[in-house]
């Protein structure tokens, strides 16, 4: 939704809460403002944030903000989502310049060359190399996986910036989130979301399936649209064509 009007956005958000009160209460969500900020249209993060806070949800970053957006966010205890766009870039202006270096190393040889000249054709795809500027780029940090070895009671929420893995039963009532994987070793109950983030390819796997609510990047299922066949048994979730497909593991 590109729009700055607060009062649409609550407005729209109510209708979709609406459809599904109980997977909606209380979920994470990420305020993304890049369109905004690419359309120029100005944005209160103090705002939105109280707006999300008082329709149930339960706002844990700000991502493509500017300085002053960022400063609002933090003073609110909201996470930055900083440096990814400017690290992708770098990393495509990276692979750009690499794919330069490399198109002038396999030139056709010049007349020179053929003539037997150039000796060394390595030493032209050096030449051309070298004259290119070079562009730093941050290592990327492996993201680690948390792993939770004691139960996860009725009312606690755990939220994993990677991969989760719970060793013990997660109770009725319970929420575990993810950015990435969710792995239960145990009985899955309350409500489990992987790729809370839009990560379309993490998946939730668990030993004993009996879950309120499963989600994958947005996508989601309850208890009443889970067939009896894969409940309280080990299975794996995961999204295909933007359905959420609930297997069996044998």
């Amino acid at each position: 939704m590109n729009t700055n009007d607060i009062a649409a956005i609550e407005q729209t958000l109510q209708e979709k809460i609406s459809m599904a009160p109980d997977f909606f209460k209380h979920s994470p969500l990420v305020i993304d403002v890049r369109e905004l900020n690419k359309s120029e249209l100005d944005f209160n993060v103090t705002e939105i944030v109280e707006t999300l806070r008082r329709i149930g949800l339960f706002p844990i970053g700000l991502r493509g903000g500017t300085e002053q957006q960022n400063s609002q966010a933090q003073k609110l205890s909201i996470p930055v989502d900083a440096g990814r766009d400017h690290d992708a870039g770098a990393l495509a202006q990276h692979d750009r310049r690499a794919a330069v270096a490399t198109d002038a190393g396999n030139e056709n040889p010049t007349a020179e060359s053929m003539n037997g000249e150039d000796k060394n054709p390595k030493a032209t795809a050096t030449s051309a190399t070298a004259d290119l500027p070079v562009q730093s780029v941050a290592p990327v940090q492996p993201v680690r996986t948390m792993l939770v070895t004691q139960p996860v009671r009725s009312g606690q929420r755990i939220y994993a910036p990677g991969d989760l893995v719970v060793m013990s039963q997660v109770s009725a009532g319970a929420e575990i989130m993810a950015e990435g994987n969710i792995h239960v070793y145990n009985t899955l109950r309350g409500r489990a979301l992987a790729g809370v983030q839009g990560n379309t390819s993490a998946r939730i796997f668990c030993l004993d399936l009996q879950a309120e609510l499963v989600s994958i990047a947005g996508d989601y299922k309850t208890s009443e649209h889970i067939t009896k066949t894969t409940q309280k048994k080990p299975v794996q979730i995961y999204l295909q064509d933007h359905a959420l497909i609930i297997n069996e593991i044998a």
